[in-house]
């Protein structure tokens, strides 16, 4: 078993042990603090998702974007676990979609539509001090993370995760791509890349 997928079941069981109470007081910590970032609250168009089980929440997050006059952009799940992307317009036009996963029902842009964001939320598991970011493992967000390299499209890239889930290292490979922030329920940081 790999170093990675031990430590992704690692923090995995970690958040399962998450009461109620202390996600939906991470999610409103985690948004009040991710809309003070300068890379959201300049933005005009932000790609996201949609939190689901434990996540870190995005909810309250969303909602106040797109009460900003943001244009958030959620993904859609492709059959080969690339990404397009559909606007949010709400808690309202979102179905339930396979993996357990919530999507925008509204028209697919596709999967370039990324390329218009100013900055990214990105899914993750854990970070490390360099902005290395450990993902669930699918490759969705590598995709996009190199589709974003080969438009030369340089959106500010953002992990949203528990405070314990930033850790001394992650182990990574020549295709992953660190971030330039990460945003817990105590705060932001920043990395110095990008």
């Amino acid at each position: 078993m790999s170093v990675k997928t031990v430590l992704r079941r690692e923090l995995l069981a970690a958040r399962r042990l998450l009461t109620d109470q202390e996600a939906e007081r991470a999610a409103s910590a985690l948004a009040r603090h991710a809309l003070g970032l300068p890379e959201l609250s300049g933005a005009r168009t932000v790609a996201a998702y949609v939190s689901v089980g434990r996540e870190p929440g995005t909810r309250a997050l969303l909602d106040a974007l797109r009460a900003r006059g943001v244009r958030v952009l959620l993904p859609v799940l492709l059959a080969d676990n690339d990404l397009d992307w559909a606007r949010y317009e709400g808690a309202e036009g979102l179905a339930k979609a396979g993996r357990g996963l919530l999507e925008p029902t509204g028209e697919r842009l596709g999967p370039d539509a990324v390329l218009e964001a100013d900055a990214v939320l990105l899914p993750g598991l854990a970070v490390d001090a360099r902005g290395m970011r450990l993902g669930r493992g699918g490759g969705s967000y590598d995709r996009v993370l190199a589709r974003l390299t080969a438009a030369e499209a340089t959106p500010a890239l953002v992990v949203l995760l528990y405070a314990h889930e930033v850790t001394a290292q992650v182990p990574a490979e020549p295709h992953d791509f660190p971030v330039d922030a990460v945003v817990t329920p105590e705060g932001p940081r920043r990395f110095g890349v990008g």
